[in-house]
């Protein structure tokens, strides 16, 4: 009787082992197909980018190109600036002087000023009054 359990031992040892093997293979062959959709994948990705990366330098030229034009535009509209600044500036003084000559005849005539001060252009540039004759500024004869 004791050679019974030694068998059935052993024969559920070779059961088994097949049972094993099957799970490894299995196993092995589960493993290599998510090795082999990682590299799918991580190619796939690597693709995404390299696209990515044209339109980025495409874009880049793009705006490369556009750089001289808006530069350009920079600098005329900063040459008009200036030329504005310095008729504000040049009309800010024309009022003070016509402000300073009416309140000399005022006092000179012994007149009350009925009439209001020409307003400040810088405090309210909708009130300056209309010039006959424009001033004449512009960016040749400003050097900056």
């Amino acid at each position: 009787m004791s050679c019974l359990p030694s068998r059935r031992s052993s024969s559920s040892e070779g059961d088994s082992q097949p049972v094993i093997d099957e799970r490894k293979r299995k196993r092995m062959l589960s493993n290599r197909e998510s090795a082999r959709r990682s590299r799918m994948r991580k190619q796939q990705h690597l693709k995404e980018l390299m696209s990515e990366e044209e339109e980025i330098k495409s874009q880049n030229a793009q705006i490369s190109m556009q750089i001289p034009a808006v530069t350009q535009q920079y600098m005329e509209l900063e040459s008009d600036n200036a030329v504005l600044r310095v008729q504000i500036h040049e009309l800010t003084q024309r009022l003070q002087s016509i402000n300073s000559m009416l309140r000399n005849v005022a006092e000179v005539s012994g007149m009350t000023m009925d009439t209001p001060e020409m307003p400040d252009p810088l405090l309210k540039p909708w009130q300056i009054p209309c010039l006959t004759h424009p001033i004449m500024a512009n960016a040749q004869t400003l050097q900056f």
